[in-house]
Formats: structure tokens, C-alpha cells, sequence
């Protein structure tokens, strides 16, 4: 009984779940990010480059061969496919992730600064010592 009670301490924990929000809002924020490249991004840097598309960017680098059969049919070899190095969508995710890296960089910034606002908070004014309430309490009573 014990190994459950712990699990659930640990479960509820407030770092855990903050946690656990954070990766909902990455996974998120993830997919938005990859919208906004693939879908506004990538193409107006295609078009500033001649209107390629960048995800059919490739380079061949191993023609495909068919299948050769001989006269009753039997395959003497078989069909290899092309071959292609896909630079265009290595490209995209790379725009992708440096997108994803420059928003997180404004965020904890943006973070940093409002902690260090918080810290340059003036302290509140330490409170009256006995000895000064006792003398505002004479000054009170001589004013009488």
C-alpha cells in the first residue's frame, strides 16, 4: 500500500503536472509552428528562389530499374526503385525548428523579464521596533 500512496504523491505533484501541461502545449504549439512554415513560409521562400516547391526539392542519386522477364514469364531481375536524397523537406525542417527555437527564446525572455521585475519589487517598509512604537506612543501621549 505504501508504493501507491508515494505514486500518487508524486503524481500530484505541482512539477509534474506543470510538466504535463507543458508537453500538451509543446505538442500544440508544435503543430502550429509546422503549419505556419509548411503553409506561409516555405512557400514565399520558394517563390523568392524561382517557385520551387520546397518539399519536391531532391536529387537522384540511383535510377529505378523495371523488372526483366524472360520468354515464360519467370523474373530474372527485379524492379529496384529511385533512389532520392529529399533536401527540400530537410530544409523545411530545419526553418521549422529554428521557428520553434526563436519563439521559445522570446518566451523565456519574456519570463526572465518579468521575474526580474518581481525581484526589483521594492520591500515593503520593515516594521516599527518596540523602542519606536514605545516613542510614538510617549510623543502620542505628550501631545495631549
Amino acid at each position: 500500500m505504501g508504493m501507491i500512496k508515494e505514486f500518487k504523491e508524486f503524481a500530484v505533484k505541482g512539477n509534474l503536472v506543470d510538466f504535463a501541461i507543458g508537453v500538451v502545449i509543446g505538442g500544440a504549439f508544435g503543430k502550429v509552428t509546422t503549419s505556419f512554415v509548411d503553409g506561409i513560409v516555405m512557400p514565399l521562400v520558394g517563390k523568392l528562389i524561382g517557385g520551387a516547391d520546397f518539399s519536391d526539392l531532391q536529387w537522384k542519386i540511383q535510377d529505378g530499374t523495371k523488372e526483366i522477364h524472360d520468354s515464360s514469364g519467370n523474373i530474372i531481375s527485379k524492379a529496384t526503385p529511385e533512389v532520392f536524397v529529399r533536401y527540400g523537406e530537410f530544409v523545411t525542417t530545419i526553418i521549422d525548428f529554428i521557428v520553434v527555437a526563436f519563439a521559445m527564446f522570446l518566451v523565456i525572455k519574456a519570463m526572465n523579464h518579468l521575474k526580474r521585475k518581481a525581484d526589483e519589487a521594492p520591500a515593503a517598509p520593515p516594521a516599527p521596533t518596540n523602542e519606536e512604537k514605545l516613542l510614538t506612543e510617549i510623543r502620542d501621549l505628550l501631545k495631549k
